[in-house]
């Protein structure tokens, strides 16, 4: 039997990002479906569109921390808004690229993800801070870095992202099911009821 597949473009700067990437699991395995990551670089999208994530209402940034703190209580997840926010991620998002060639890509998006948004770590956004993560998924911190910075690891990310913006791309996360775009991690029901329609 033929697997479905999910796409979902993310950034580890995105709250939304790290509940998505647990919300989908039990649904790609009722479904019997595969998931497909597409980095996308948020911040290079907001300048573009002079959006700036921290110019909002502080007691709307508030309430969105404490709407936050509900989601990972409902959901049993050790999520805890990081100290320091937000953080620079290309070398973040190249670094799953990186992890890609080594097949190895969704392990680290996971460890980088548990690390930022659960142990407070900052550091990931460097290739210092990731070095732990990709040595013990055993790959050279080294030759890892140079990967990231070679210009085939930087021009995917440019396509990855010019991609999602080019598919309608304006925040993540951002699923796809077919053409079908469902954006956030409140919108698993949705893209439950796709998989299961087609």
């Amino acid at each position: 039997m033929t697997k479905k597949k999910v796409e979902m473009f993310w950034d580890i700067g995105s709250t939304n990002a790290y509940f998505a990437l647990h919300l989908i699991k039990p649904i790609l395995k009722r479904t019997n479906s595969d998931l497909i990551l597409h980095p996308y670089n948020l911040g290079f999208a907001f300048r573009s569109r002079n959006y700036v994530l921290m110019e909002e209402p502080a007691i709307k940034i508030e309430n969105r921390k404490a709407d936050l703190a509900r989601w990972a209580k409902k959901f049993n997840l050790k999520f805890k808004f990081p100290s320091q926010f937000p953080i620079k991620t290309s070398r973040t998002l190249r670094g799953a690229l990186a992890m890609r060639e080594f097949k190895l890509e969704i392990p680290f998006i996971e460890a980088i993800f548990c690390e930022y948004w659960e142990n407070n770590n900052a550091t990931i956004q460097n290739y210092e801070g990731m070095a732990p993560i990709v040595k013990r998924l055993g790959v050279n911190p080294k030759k890892f870095e140079k990967l990231c910075e070679s210009d085939k690891i930087r021009q995917s990310l440019i396509d990855s992202t010019n991609d999602g913006i080019e598919r309608g791309v304006f925040g993540v996360p951002s699923i796809f099911v077919g053409s079908e775009m469902f954006w956030g991690k409140d919108r698993m029901e949705f893209v439950e009821d796709e998989l299961i329609k087609n």
